[in-house]
């Protein structure tokens, strides 16, 4: 999966901070979820976010391909059921009715969408040659201005929520503006993942290296338990 989204483009590293928390309550009533590192502490998940940090880019050549090179900039586009959702995959196309798309088939926002939100797709003519953008998102077609791209920044990165395929869903869409200087866009070119595979991979080695040392312990505490019992119990007899 992540290398497939390393050839598609722009999978954003997701983590997940974690913390210890006794297992049950104790005495007081401000330490209820007290943070615990004893070996009786449950691992729980406290935060998940999404590392926006920028992949490389690779040169397409291809005039629909527009990386986003800004961490807190996005495109906005709207689903098939008119949902507005944000993305950072700036590999686009045109559809059969000649409108700029995502690969789900999202239509591409212009700027003028607050002012317009039923007619906000951005249309390319039939038989256009040369389409152009620019690094604020500036679109022309054989010379002529077509129209903006919608070059959304969030007042807060972390209220939006994953909603599939690097597209991204917030709450209030008050929260959103349109940057109108942005220089964000490359056009001709393609970001990669930002995920980093060797450090990955490391990461992986450390963790099966403390399961199998975890396992290791237990056993050797199980034997102790069992050797104990068995001594008792023959001390019974």
């Amino acid at each position: 999966y992540k290398r497939d989204d390393v050839v598609i483009a722009d999978f954003k590293r997701i983590f997940k901070e974690t913390q210890d928390e006794l297992p049950i309550e104790n005495h007081t009533r401000d330490a209820s979820r007290f943070v615990n590192t004893t070996i009786d502490g449950i691992p729980q998940v406290s935060q998940e976010y999404t590392d926006f940090s920028l992949g490389s880019l690779k040169a397409t050549n291809n005039p629909l391909d527009l990386a986003m090179t800004r961490e807190d900039a996005f495109y906005l586009v709207q689903s098939k059921d008119g949902e507005v959702r944000l993305t950072k995959d700036g590999n686009f196309q045109l559809d059969d009715e000649g409108y700029l798309v995502n690969k789900q088939g999202y239509k591409v926002l212009s700027s003028d969408y607050f002012n317009n939100p039923q007619n906000a797709g951005i249309r390319i003519p039939n038989g256009a040659v040369q389409i152009s953008v620019d690094k604020n998102g500036s679109i022309e077609v054989d010379g002529a201005q077509n129209a903006r791209l919608f070059v959304a920044q969030v007042d807060d990165i972390r209220a939006l929520q994953k909603d599939g395929d690097n597209v991204y869903k917030i709450d209030d869409l008050t929260r959103i503006r349109d940057l109108e200087n942005s220089n964000a866009i490359r056009q001709g070119f393609s970001q990669g993942s930002n995920v980093n595979p060797v450090t990955e991979m490391v990461g992986l080695i450390e963790a099966n290296r403390m399961v199998e040392m975890y396992q290791k312990v237990m056993t050797a505490h199980m034997d102790d338990l069992n050797q104990e019992a068995i001594n008792k119990l023959a001390a019974v007899k």
